[in-house]
């Protein structure tokens, strides 16, 4: 298993300053944990698209940041995680131009995710929800392809009618074109993913890991007999989650990983409350994100994310340990989103050092047993309590 990166941007409140130099310094933060990645030896270093996001996510143009990337790495292979693809968001042919654009720049290493985004992204920009913004991804997903394979572009669909036969400029580096891949949260989502050529993103966080390894299970069967959407099948899968590691467990928490932890849910949890679904009543909220009320009651230890191995923080001893799990579950990739929550920049660089150096190199050489989350393993089943909310990424 190899391991990645990913980076949302997060200027998480209260600022200290001003927001416009909050904002520079998370920028030149990523910057500089990206430089440190490549030269580390982590595969691919994802970038979200996301809008309106103040303070978890200010990664709303990332052909930009991508663009600046390509500039100070060599090696590492740099990913759209995603490119939200509903034609609202903006035309295909713009998208096109884009990720070549990065290609060329970066001399071929870049990896194209896809998605539609949340409720609440979608109405910001008038993409209609549910059956036609999937059908809306699909056509997108082909007709940027279809650009980077034809000298001259024409396209006539459902959402894209373009006649006269134009060339789309310039062309990616990778041919025929860059990997294409997509993410998956909801139930069925994988096996789509699968069936249609791309490698799965796998997003499904803070869910007990043998559910995820469902999710791949279906994916891996679906991909044995694809109807692919592009020109390049890929079986593959990155997962992402969590990751924060520290010279102890002690130094973990005195870094505030724990903290962060918890600032995700919770922030993913008011976020989705107030702009995916503020018609909620306050029993429906308390259904889709029950630990909201138990942490407030006491009633819940934000370690317990960690005891069920849906993150992974702590030492190096234990962080290898848990990705070992990652490894058997199945996936290709671990993405380590690592700088949610009010962890420093300094606390980032050493958890980059540390498993670019102590673990990568046993990762690579790990033989990941596979039948650990078989059905017949005895796998302990999901918990309930700690699913999210409906209101996440749709997909």
């Amino acid at each position: 298993m190899e391991l990645d990166v990913l980076f949302e941007v997060t200027v998480a409140k209260p600022w200290e300053g001003s927001r416009q130099e909050a904002e520079r310094r998370k920028f030149e933060s990523v910057i500089q944990q990206t430089k440190l990645a490549d030269k580390l030896g982590f595969r691919t270093a994802w970038c979200v698209e996301h809008h309106f996001r103040e303070g978890r996510s200010h990664s709303s143009a990332p052909e930009v940041l991508i663009g600046a990337l390509s500039q100070v790495t060599k090696n590492i292979r740099l990913g759209f995680g995603v490119s939200l693809m509903p034609h609202g968001f903006g035309s295909p042919i713009r998208v096109a131009e884009r990720v070549a654009t990065a290609d060329v720049l970066s001399g071929g290493r870049i990896d194209w995710g896809t998605g539609r985004s949340t409720l609440s992204e979608q109405a910001g920009f008038g993409v209609p929800h549910g059956e036609v913004s999937k059908r809306q991804w699909a056509d997108a997903v082909q007709s940027v392809t279809a650009m980077w394979r034809e000298d001259r572009f024409t396209w006539d669909s459902e959402f894209l009618q373009f006649p006269t036969p134009r060339p789309i400029v310039p062309k990616p580096v990778q041919g025929p074109h860059p990997p294409v891949w997509t993410a998956a949260v909801s139930e069925g989502s994988p096996a789509t993913a699968g069936k249609s050529g791309l490698g799965l993103l796998s997003f499904s966080i803070l869910r007990p890991i043998d559910e995820m390894a469902r999710h791949i299970r279906e994916y891996r069967a679906a991909a044995e007999n694809p109807e692919p959407l592009t020109d390049v099948s890929l079986n593959r899968v990155a997962a992402y989650t969590l990751v924060h590691c520290a010279p102890t467990a002690a130094k973990a928490e005195e870094n505030g990983a724990w903290e962060g932890v918890w600032w995700w849910y919770q922030n993913h949890a008011e976020l989705a409350l107030e702009f995916d679904f503020p018609e909620m009543s306050q029993e429906e909220r308390d259904a889709a994100f029950p630990l909201l009320k138990q942490r407030a009651e006491g009633q819940f230890d934000v370690k317990d994310f960690g005891g069920h191995d849906m993150v992974i923080v702590g030492d190096v001893e234990e962080c290898t340990e848990k990705m070992k799990l990652y490894a058997d579950a199945g996936a290709d990739q671990l993405i380590c989103y690592s700088e949610f929550g009010h962890l420093s920049h300094e606390a980032v660089m050493e958890n980059l050092e540390l498993i670019g150096t102590k673990i990568l190199p046993v990762l690579k050489n790990y033989e990941p047993k596979r039948d650990r989350f078989t059905p017949s393993s005895g796998a302990a089943p999901s918990t309930s309590h700690t699913a999210l909310a409906p209101g996440g990424v749709t997909r």
